[in-house]
């Protein structure tokens, strides 16, 4: 798929896609844009066991490599690589904006083995704007928890509804409706949400 013409790009950013666990297989809407919008992902060099230093150093990698200012487009896991990352990287500077989408509940007692180095959530607040999408049923994360960890990063939410855990099973698509939010986002308009 090329870059969609109809639309123009972001504005003087560039966009950076941080797949969770497993990575975002060719049916996910972050597979998608990238393939409609030619927007790039951050590749990890082990997607089944991630370990969160190293995902967070390759992030550091990167943004040294990238001279535009960047939009962080996360789900699942891709959302706690930025809260753990913006603790300690001296880099934040260069990230204008953050869609995380599903954010997972790493702390659960059932999730699997290879997720245990992602605790505890970091939940220092980010110095750069952001804005989370949480599904009412996801799987990986109560409403509530979801909640919790997005004012802990000072991350306003928005309720998508019963949409699983907002991936490739849950029929987004080219999931517009995110891809607006984002546009929105990385322009520097404040959302009004409701609540």
């Amino acid at each position: 798929m090329t870059p969609n013409p109809a639309e123009p790009a972001l504005p003087t950013a560039h966009v950076l896609v941080l797949p969770g666990w497993l990575n975002s297989d060719a049916a996910h809407w972050q597979s998608r844009w990238i393939g409609r919008h030619g927007y790039h992902r951050l590749e990890q060099d082990d997607w089944t066991w991630p370990r969160r230093g190293d995902w967070m150093a390759r992030l550091d990698e990167v943004l040294v490599a990238t001279h535009a200012p960047v939009v962080l487009v996360a789900h699942s896991l891709g959302c706690q690589l930025v809260a753990a990352w913006a603790e300690h990287s001296r880099l934040t500077d260069r990230v204008r904006a953050a869609l995380l989408v599903a954010p997972p509940d790493t702390e659960r007692e059932d999730m699997p083995p290879q997720l245990h180095n992602w605790r505890p959530v970091r939940r220092g607040r980010l110095p750069f704007a952001a804005l989370a999408v949480v599904s009412t049923d996801d799987p990986y994360c109560s409403v509530d928890r979801a909640t919790a960890f997005c004012a802990g990063w000072g991350a306003p939410v928005l309720l998508a509804g019963p949409r699983g855990h907002l991936n490739g099973e849950s029929g987004l698509g080219d999931w517009d409706e995110g891809h607006a939010l984002l546009r929105t986002l990385a322009a520097g308009v404040r959302l009004a949400l409701p609540g």
